[in-house]
């Protein structure tokens, strides 16, 4: 079986071939130096660029996977959720290739694929979904922070998601308060490392309540008082770097113990974790620490697969195909707020 898979939900876009199981192109055009002088993602030029991309990164991935249109099998595409301009781009384009090849289509769900990402492995990556087991998944990214139960490859729950403010984006308004360059995230994780994490108590949202719900608009609020109150922190390089690591380490205590806890609670041995925030240096090592001392199995997503990439997408789209899923209507629409099912 050969899919093509388009993921345009953002500011990247990304084009993927995957033939049985294994990915033989993956191509992502990254949109942060464009967006950079803004200080966030601006929908529109978002959109405009997936437009000029696309087209040529679908031929440079046919090419370089040596498939012909004619070869494919089948098509997928993000559908939701997302920036609503930017996910038209690339399922209306996915869809008339669809229909013009007279091709299968499945509109994927955006975090439904990061559910897979962790179980992508190798050189070229492959889906190990032999090695799959019913696991607690993390996703943390600039938009969602989310617990799911995993129960099989087409059978998730979500038990818990952020009630404001997400992980990700916590991180990047804080780094914007403190002057750092977009995206803040990696500023933030890349300071950190020469910093304190115990420096400055901040809160640490929603810790002891038992549910697996976040919130983290509340620590937000407490760097912009402690900004407020010490503005020579920001003039300083070592309180700058005990800032960052203080913020950062409050964040990532939430996202380890409250994973943790939903895993023990449910009584599942494995615990997986993907979204762009898995890039986070600092949460990799506490995740890793943690189920060590649990004794349980930890799948982190590949650094190059957090972030959004059609890779996912395609090696999802194949397991519904496989396993039955019905395809989606070449006329359907966007879902921009999609809640994971």
């Amino acid at each position: 079986m050969i899919i093509l898979a388009i993921e345009t939900s953002c500011d990247e876009t990304s084009v993927a071939v995957v033939r049985e199981g294994v990915v033989v192109t993956n191509l992502v055009a990254s949109q942060i130096q464009l967006h950079a002088e803004y200080g966030g993602v601006v929908p529109e030029l978002a959109a405009r660029e997936h437009l000029k991309n696309l087209a040529p990164m679908v031929r440079t991935a046919l090419a370089a996977a040596g498939v012909t249109p004619a070869e494919l099998d089948a098509l997928a595409a993000t559908r939701g959720p997302g920036l609503p301009n930017a996910l038209l781009v690339g399922l209306k384009a996915a869809q008339g290739m669809a229909f013009a090849l007279r091709k299968p289509f499945l509109g994927i769900h955006h975090h439904e694929a990061h559910l897979f990402s962790p179980w992508i492995t190798g050189d070229p990556p492959r889906g190990d979904f032999a090695a799959f087991v019913p696991n607690i998944s993390l996703i943390v990214s600039g938009g969602h922070t989310m617990i799911v139960h995993v129960d099989s490859e087409v059978k998730h729950r979500v038990l818990g998601a952020t009630i404001d403010d997400a992980a990700g984006e916590c991180f990047d308004k804080a780094a914007k308060l403190m002057g750092l360059a977009y995206p803040g995230g990696p500023e933030i994780d890349r300071l950190a490392r020469r910093g304190n994490p115990a420096a400055i108590a901040f809160p640490r949202p929603l810790l002891r309540d038992t549910h697996d719900d976040f919130s983290f608009s509340g620590l937000k609020t407490a760097v912009r008082y402690h900004i407020r109150d010490h503005p020579a922190t920001l003039a300083s390089g070592p309180q700058l770097c005990d800032l960052c690591a203080s913020v950062q380490a409050a964040i990532v205590e939430v996202l380890v113990t409250k994973t943790v806890r939903a895993a023990r609670r449910r009584g599942l041995r494995c615990i997986t974790a993907s979204g762009g925030v898995t890039c986070n240096q600092s949460l990799r090592e506490a995740l890793t620490r943690a189920c060590a001392k649990e004794g349980f199995q930890l799948r982190l997503a590949s650094r190059a697969l957090c972030t959004d990439n059609a890779a996912m997408v395609g090696l999802l789209a194949e397991r519904k195909l496989l396993h039955g899923v019905p395809t989606t209507d070449l006329d359907a629409e966007i879902l921009p707020g999609w809640a994971l099912p």
